[in-house]
């Protein structure tokens, strides 16, 4: 794993640097909708729509600093230019839905404003960029709201007609907003509160992190009996999701209302204030029973995860221990994860700190299918710059300080000059501190302590970390992946392949890593066939050039080497300076010794030279 040691020139961190600029901001009308009806012809349309957006921004001089999913920001240097960029881009648009059939059709909206930004690297943020994201929600479908500062610069400039919305209200701030008049568009009254209702709620849904609700499971053995058995599931997942304190969790009291309900899921999530719910059935047949459980999105009425799991009841209540302890576990992950791919449909620039946590996960989660240094690079600070943003909008925010010392941590093996890693290391150890101070019971905030003592070469402490980590919850995946690296350290590759396993089927944060580890404890067990079948499924979703050398290895183990020679050309192309054995054991993966050695002789064998 220790393929490139990198060096890192200067900080992320400069001064900030503001002026004044034009702010474009527009994204899809029901883009989530659109694509659960038809995703490869929704991705069609808008690549088509992106294509005339792209030749009007060239033709008027805008540049696209951000986009996620179907959001697009972009700088203009002048008013004018943007508002005709903008009513030109929304008439091809009509003219193309006109053209086209109603599947394949597309509606924006648009906001625009003037004002003051933050200037970081090629990136904008700051006030003037969040008023231009509230003018955006503000706006109708196929419409453009525009702030004042718009009007008073372009009004006498263009021969569009502008309708006064007046003052409205929306997050953090007030904004006078205006339509641009368009005969197709309703026009909408000055001060109409329901228009910053509207825009209010498209922008705060999301702005902190979700409720979840356990519903009662549901008995389906026609057995009275089993009752106690049901509600002690429900009751224990509640228990260890609250004990977990990652989202908020409605309480029992409330749930238990909808025990048989027929209620719709939106309505049930809207009645209890709960973004996500948890439901399930238990069946009882003889001494088997089978549970089953799923998670759904209540706002958008989607099902993200579902498991069953088939068990005898010899001990009842180890099995309502271990379903309860694994589906609290995989809930979690399962909600962040569905919370990134949301992230599209979300204001950019969200002025909520669990948006900017979120936003800093996505980062990280890019960091480890990232191919290049340099873009890991780009990721990590990025999951720095959302967590700052994060702590400094709540600063008892204990996740996203732990995403800080996580990223800190990352950053302090891929400093190579001193003083770059020492503060690298100073600022991890502060983050996961503060972390500890303020939830010492959650998992992540203990195991970046174990981490601490893994730098102070304490293996004990850092052993004992570990283990409470996992007595909070033993299914937590980083931590598991810890446990799988101590053991892959020791030799002991079986163990750690159960580790890796369970992490990877918990979390596809762990799933990005897993593979990896997992090929190298097989390559250190001198299982080949396993090792080889391994890091063909890595291969298959990271193409880095380090895996063409463990290909040559591993091939050259089996008897294969010639063709272990082929992939050892293919690496020598990607990394010409290995040229000699010599080489190649600077950067052999070196967690393991014995690991190592094998990668080692199974590249000579491949046919690199002495």
């Amino acid at each position: 794993m220790n393929e490139t040691v990198v060096n890192i020139n200067k900080s992320p961190r400069q001064d900030i640097e503001r002026k004044i600029a034009v702010i474009f901001v527009t994204d899809v009308v029901s883009f989530s909708k659109l694509m659960e009806k038809n995703e490869e012809e929704t991705l069609r349309s808008f690549r088509a729509c992106q294509e005339i957006l792209d030749k009007l921004f060239e033709e008027h001089g805008g540049r696209i600093f951000n986009t996620a999913g179907d959001s697009v920001l972009a700088e203009f240097q002048s008013a004018v230019s943007a508002v005709v960029c903008a009513n030109e881009f929304q008439k091809l648009i009509k003219e193309r839905n006109n053209s086209v059939s109603e599947q394949s059709q597309m509606s924006f909206r648009i906001g625009l404003n003037m004002g003051d930004v933050i200037i970081e690297g090629d990136n904008l943020y700051g006030e003037g960029v969040n008023v231009a994201a509230r003018l955006e929600a503000l706006s109708q479908p196929n419409g453009i709201c525009v702030s004042k500062s718009i009007v008073d610069f372009v009004s006498k400039k263009t021969e569009l007609l502008f309708n006064d919305l007046g003052e409205q209200k929306v997050k953090n701030t007030e904004v006078h907003a205006y339509d641009i008049a368009d005969p197709d568009l309703k026009v909408r009254e000055k001060n109409d509160s329901k228009l910053a209702e509207a825009a209010a709620e498209k922008i705060t849904k999301t702005s902190k992190a979700p409720s979840v609700a356990v519903l009662p499971f549901l008995n389906l053995s026609n057995d009275s009996e089993q009752e106690f058995f049901v509600d002690g599931i429900t009751e224990d997942i509640i228990s260890y999701l609250s004990k977990l304190k990652t989202f908020p969790i409605v309480s029992i009291n409330s749930a238990i209302a909808y025990k048989d309900t027929k209620e719709p899921t939106q309505k049930i999530g809207s009645d209890l204030g709960a973004s996500y719910l948890v439901q399930g059935s238990i069946r009882k047949g003889g001494n088997k029973v089978r549970i089953m459980a799923k998670l759904t999105d209540a706002v958008e009425d989607t099902q993200i995860w579902s498991q069953t799991w088939d068990k005898s009841l010899d001990d009842v209540f180890e099995v309502q221990d271990e379903v309860s302890q694994m589906s609290a576990a995989l809930i979690g992950p399962a909600i962040i994860n569905n919370e990134r791919k949301k992230l599209s449909d979300r204001e950019m620039n969200a002025l909520s700190s669990w948006d900017e946590y979120l936003q800093g996960v996505n980062s990280y989660a890019l960091m480890n299918s990232s191919k290049t240094t340099e873009e890991k690079l780009t990721c990590i600070f990025k999951a720095v710059e959302h967590g700052e943003k994060a702590t400094a909008l709540d600063p008892n925010h204990s996740s996203a300080f732990n995403l800080l010392a996580q990223a800190h941590n990352f950053l302090i093996f891929e400093s190579s000059a001193q003083d770059e890693r020492g503060e690298n290391e100073k600022k991890f150890r502060g983050y996961t501190e503060k972390a500890f101070q303020l939830d010492p019971k959650n998992p992540d905030s203990i195991m970046n302590m174990g981490f601490i003592a893994f730098l102070d070469e304490d293996k004990n402490r850092f052993a004992d970390y570990v283990n409470k980590a996992l007595e909070v919850n033993p299914h937590h995946a980083r931590t598991l992946m810890a446990k799988g690296m101590n053991l892959l350290e020791e030799s002991n590759f079986t163990a750690a392949i159960d580790c890796f396993t369970r992490a990877s089927e918990i979390d596809d944060l762990a799933e990005n890593y897993g593979e990896t580890v997992i090929f190298l404890c097989h390559f250190g067990n001198q299982d080949w066939e396993n090792a080889n079948q391994s890091l063909d499924r890595e291969m298959r979703e990271n193409n880095h050039s380090r895996y063409f050398g463990f290909k040559a290895a591993v091939l050259a183990h089996q008897g294969k080497a010639s063709e272990g020679n082929e992939w050892l050309l293919k690496y020598q192309k990607e990394r010409p300076e290995i040229k000699t054995i010599e080489d190649y054991k600077g950067v052999a993966p070196s967690m393991n010794s014995k690991i190592k050695e094998l990668m080692i002789e199974g590249i000579r064998l491949a046919g690199l030279p002495e």
